[in-house]
């Protein structure tokens, strides 16, 4: 009995140990996946990351959007010990109000953002404060260093980050890189330790089919005919007839992307080369004549005698200053933008085959180029079957499409007859791979060779003799067509009858004419002249030049 106590003893630590015991045995053994998740979840913070956004390039590499780094400064209220003196200190920095500030300062909250994109003075004068509280970070957003430059081609990214109109909002998948995790773990103290793993992937770099300065020039164009022509807007489209290549798409008015949400009129973001549609007036002529020669229900030698009128039920239809031309071949048509003659060559042909010509040319459907928010018209007006409806779309009056639309059927006449994709980006770059991207042409030809050789001939017929003498380039050979319209009422955005005083005029063409390397369109909206053989044609000659001088083409032709 003399061991009783020790063994006493020995009895109440086991009887007090044996739940600890227990306890140690269900965490550790039976439980211990449960409580190895607990502990992981509190020494392991995962982080969603975004892998950066996919940058856009001109055909030159000149960047058009891009990633930027900038300064950006906020606040700890908590750590603030002077919250009227810091605001008034940053408020004279940054040029932001005091109340605005101290209003953030006197938040409960860790984090609250003062201001982003610092200047490099407004950067360094933060960091020389030395305040508590006050601290510089950096974040990456979308920068645009060409600013209205194609911006209508470029789009924006809205306030989540997700593209909006043009490249960014048609590319948005593709651009946008690949969210993914980071895992970070608490070491001793609290404090983050290494970084375990990292999944995101960036977006796609893509080079566009766009020449940086061809594109420059013909904004610059569209920046002159405002300030000459008061014009309320316009387009210019350059693309390459063989290939579908969009080499320029200005479009004014413009918007600095950087600054998209100081815009007051959203309507200034559409691209209205793809996104609004128009009558196209007399230039829809020449799509006309195609099909009349094809169907070999006229030559360009055919002749009619024009009185300047035509009665069709209780409508007149007249020539431009109601001039009566007497009698005229097709050729001089063209030339000289008779209305009535038009007429007279979409009669020969009859509606139903007007109606499938139009369908071949592509201008009943969208052309699928590769941006956001293309429209086209399904001219159900013009379907109904009136005479007068017909009569009237000869000339391009009633018919609606738009200036995508109508460059590419000029391009198939350019390229021998073959209807082309329009598209704009040439190039992707990810994962260090590059892919290019194929040129899209129908294998069939619209109209034959001969009809192309004629309407050609015809069409540099009206730049030679006719209403489009102004684009003549001394050297080469250039077919194109004018075309003056009239825009149709609109209340409210609602069409209605008739036309107002307003007018579209415009010059679509091609060069050297027998060898088409570009196409050209050129749309006016409103300007202050009579014709576009006044305000759309020298823009066209200014453009085409200047693109023959930059490739250095040889000429069709000695001086």
């Amino acid at each position: 009995m003399k061991n009783w106590r020790i063994n006493s003893v020995l009895i109440f630590v086991f009887l007090v140990s044996s739940p600890i015991f227990i306890r140690l045995v269900y965490i550790q053994i039976i439980n211990h996946q449960y409580w190895r998740a607990l502990a992981q979840g509190q020494q392991k913070i995962f982080l969603s990351l975004q892998g950066d956004r996919g940058e856009i390039f001109f055909q030159d590499k000149t960047p058009l959007a891009i990633n930027k780094t900038f300064d950006l400064v906020y606040v700890s209220p908590q750590e603030i010990q002077n919250a009227e003196e810091a605001a008034g200190i940053l408020s004279s920095i940054l040029e932001v109000d005091k109340n605005l500030i101290l209003e953030k300062i006197e938040k409960d909250d860790s984090y609250e953002v003062i201001k982003k994109k610092l200047s490099s003075e407004e950067t360094a004068a933060i960091k020389n404060l030395n305040l508590p509280g006050i601290y510089l970070t950096k974040e990456t957003l979308r920068y645009y260093p060409q600013e209205d430059l194609a911006s209508k081609v470029a789009g924006f990214l809205d306030g989540n980050g997700q593209g909006q109109y043009g490249i960014e909002g048609y590319y948005e998948e593709t651009l946008q890189g690949k969210e993914g995790f980071l895992e970070k773990e608490k070491g001793p103290g609290g404090y983050l330790m290494n970084d375990l793993e990292g999944q995101a992937q960036e977006g796609a770099d893509l080079i566009l089919t766009l020449d940086y300065n061809i594109q420059f020039q013909a904004e610059k164009l569209l920046v002159k005919a405002k300030e000459d022509l008061d014009i309320e807007s316009g387009e210019i489209i350059v693309m390459e007839p063989q290939t579908g290549k969009i080499l320029a798409l200005a479009d004014f008015p413009n918007f600095n992307p950087n600054h998209y949400s100081e815009v007051a009129d959203f309507e200034v973001f559409q691209n209205s080369a793809i996104q609004k549609i128009f009558e196209p007036g007399s230039v829809f002529k020449a799509i006309v004549m195609a099909a009349a020669l094809d169907q070999e229900k006229i030559t360009p030698e055919t002749k009619y005698v024009d009185t300047g009128l035509l009665k069709i039920g209780g409508y007149t239809i007249s020539n431009f200053g109601n001039r009566a031309w007497g009698e005229r071949t097709m050729t001089e048509v063209l030339e000289k933008s008779i209305n009535t003659g038009a007429v007279f060559a979409e009669t020969q042909i009859g509606p139903q085959v007007f109606l499938d010509y139009l369908d071949r040319f592509g201008l009943f459907t969208p052309t699928g180029v590769d941006l956001s928010g293309e429209v086209s018209s399904q001219n159900k007006e013009l379907k109904k079957g009136y005479e007068v409806n017909f009569a009237t779309a000869s000339f391009g009056q009633g018919i609606e499409m738009s200036p995508i639309q109508l460059i590419r059927a000029f391009s198939a006449i350019g390229n021998g007859g073959k209807l082309v994709k329009p598209y704009i980006v040439e190039k992707f770059f990810k994962n260090r791979e590059i892919v290019e991207t194929k040129t899209q042409i129908q294998k069939d030809s619209l109209i034959s060779p001969k009809t192309i050789s004629q309407l050609t001939a015809m069409l540099v017929n009206v730049v030679d003799k006719g209403t489009a003498r102004r684009a003549k380039i001394p050297g080469y050979y250039v077919a194109g067509k004018t075309g003056t319209a009239q825009v149709a009422w609109t209340v409210l955005g609602i069409q209605k009858r008739g036309y107002s005083e307003k007018t579209v005029q415009s010059f679509v063409g091609f060069a050297p004419a027998y060898n088409a390397q570009f196409a050209i369109l050129v749309k006016l909206n409103n300007p202050k002249a009579s014709t576009s053989e006044i305000s759309a044609v020298p823009i066209f000659k200014e453009l085409a030049k200047y693109i023959i001088d930059l490739w250095q083409i040889p000429p069709d032709y000695a001086l």
